[in-house]
């Protein structure tokens, strides 16, 4: 009997039984990839102290004089040769190191929100009453890329690499969005692929795409009167603003759910005793496509003539600026996912989830902590909602790989002062440094993987079609000097 089993495992051995198929040989690590963990390690001290230096310059769009700086100074620190002001932006730059293909490059913001000033504590409270905030995290945004970006050049400084590592120091992006200038430029035609990512509340690969949107301002004007003395002798511009704002609400009933319209009324008038003669508001359209969009967005604007004609004053129609929404590259972020899988989750302090629930709280969401679990990756969606950026330009013109890091309590207001709060301390330097070993490692693959690389490109190319990218942009210069 113990013969006949001896010679049935013999036997299943030789043949090969399912269930002893199972048991794969461990995945060997690639070295590589190791190597550019244990530099970003070394360089996280530096650049916590760098997020934290932009985290307290709270500069908005094209105003990110001191952030933009700081960040191109480490990059030539760190041996990338960098040229700035290009796009025409004063804070917009490049830094590179290597040469010929393929080329890679990696993109990193760096500009606040207005009115978000916070400290670094569980609460709403200013640090600098009605100054802006990174309430979007673009503090750690910078940083995790050019870490991201080092720890590539080390490779091929050392010859384990071939190829050139390229970051982009991109303003603007809340506002005004500077990649559409440094598009119009030319500055990432000979790309091969990008990389891209975002502080979120969840980490994950990134595979929706997001809205399109198109940004313009509406002024009215009219003639000034005294508002009791003779106010037949004006024509309120502040009447066509009230009546065009109306429009646009009693607009909404007829537009699809994928469509979202906002606007901001930036002049109303100055005193109440006064016919104002002028008003201006800034007006926003979205749309999950650029197609769906643009009927909106012309129907939108032609109702400023309407509302001109009803309080008989004049109108004026001016383009802003407008992104695409993004075209997602499943193969490239099918690497990203892996990369992501092998670092696995986050883990965090006691005082950290302590910090994370009284945001939560301070909030009313469910006192959770930070989760940071790895999910598989999403499906993407047809109609995908959410917010806009001009990483969707970005990604008509080359493959663009994206992922989102934890960095904020889950279930945390974006664009608040909860983010600010968290982005300047651990839990967001946590997320950084995570973010810049994923794509440090994703980028690995890509200069290692001639074939994965044109299999990103073939998917890109498929998907573009026979479409020639074209900015949302109006001719002339950035408005460097706009505001909010």
């Amino acid at each position: 009997m113990k013969r006949h089993h001896l010679l049935l495992l013999i036997a299943l051995l030789v043949l090969g039984h399912p269930l002893l198929a199972q048991k794969k040989a461990p995945v060997k690590a690639n070295p590589l990839k190791q190597a550019v963990q244990q530099t970003i390690d070394a360089q996280f001290a530096d650049m916590t102290e760098l997020s934290d230096k932009i985290w307290s310059f709270e500069e908005i769009a094209f105003q990110e004089t001191q952030s933009s700086a700081a960040l191109s100074a480490y990059a030539e620190k760190l041996g990338f040769k960098v040229t700035r002001g290009v796009g025409e932006i004063p804070t917009a730059f490049v830094a590179e190191y290597g040469s010929g293909a393929p080329i890679i490059g990696i993109m990193g913001e760096f500009d606040g929100l207005p009115g978000l000033s916070q400290n670094k504590v569980p609460f709403k409270s200013p640090l600098h009453a009605g100054a802006p905030g990174h309430g979007c995290g673009h503090n750690l945004f910078g940083v995790a890329s050019l870490g991201a970006a080092s720890a590539i050049k080390d490779l091929i400084a050392s010859g384990q690499l071939k190829g050139t590592i390229r970051f982009y120091g991109t303003p603007a992006e809340e506002k005004y969005f500077g990649k559409l200038w440094m598009l119009r430029a030319g500055l990432m035609d000979d790309v091969d692929i990008m990389m891209d990512w975002h502080p979120a509340d969840e980490t994950k690969t990134e595979v929706q795409k997001g809205l399109a949107l198109v940004d313009f301002l509406v002024e009215f004007n009219g003639q000034t009167a005294h508002a009791s003395g003779d106010p037949w002798n004006g024509r309120s511009a502040s009447d066509a603003l009230e009546l065009y704002t109306n429009g646009i609400n009693y607009y909404r009933e007829h537009i699809k759910p994928t469509v979202r319209i906002h606007y901001h009324i930036q002049d109303g008038g100055k005193v109440v005793n006064v016919v104002p003669d002028y008003s201006r508001l800034w007006v926003r359209v979205r749309d999950t496509s650029r197609d769906g969009l643009l009927p909106v967005w012309k129907q939108v604007e032609k109702m400023a003539s309407g509302a001109a004609i009803m309080a008989n004053v004049e109108h004026k129609v001016t383009l802003v600026s407008g992104v695409h929404e993004i075209l997602v590259n499943r193969t490239g972020s099918a690497v990203m996912q892996k990369n992501i899988e092998a670092l696995g989750a986050i883990s965090y302090t006691e005082e950290e989830q302590a910090f994370a629930k009284k945001i939560q709280e301070a909030n009313g969401k469910p006192l959770v902590g930070v989760i940071s679990e790895i999910k598989p990756m999403e499906e993407t969606q047809e109609h995908s909602m959410g917010g806009s950026t001009d990483v969707g330009d970005v990604s008509w013109v080359v493959p663009t790989i994206r992922m989102g890091a934890t960095v904020a309590p889950t279930g945390t207001p974006w664009h608040s002062w909860a983010v600010v709060a968290s982005v300047g301390m651990s839990i967001g330097h946590k997320g950084m440094g995570y973010a810049s070993k994923a794509l440090a490692m994703t980028m690995v693959d890509l200069y290692q993987n001639e074939v994965l690389r044109n299999e990103i490109k073939t998917e890109f190319k498929q998907k573009k079609g026979d479409y020639v990218y074209k900015g949302i942009v109006p001719d002339g210069p950035p408005p460097l000097k706009s505001g909010y």
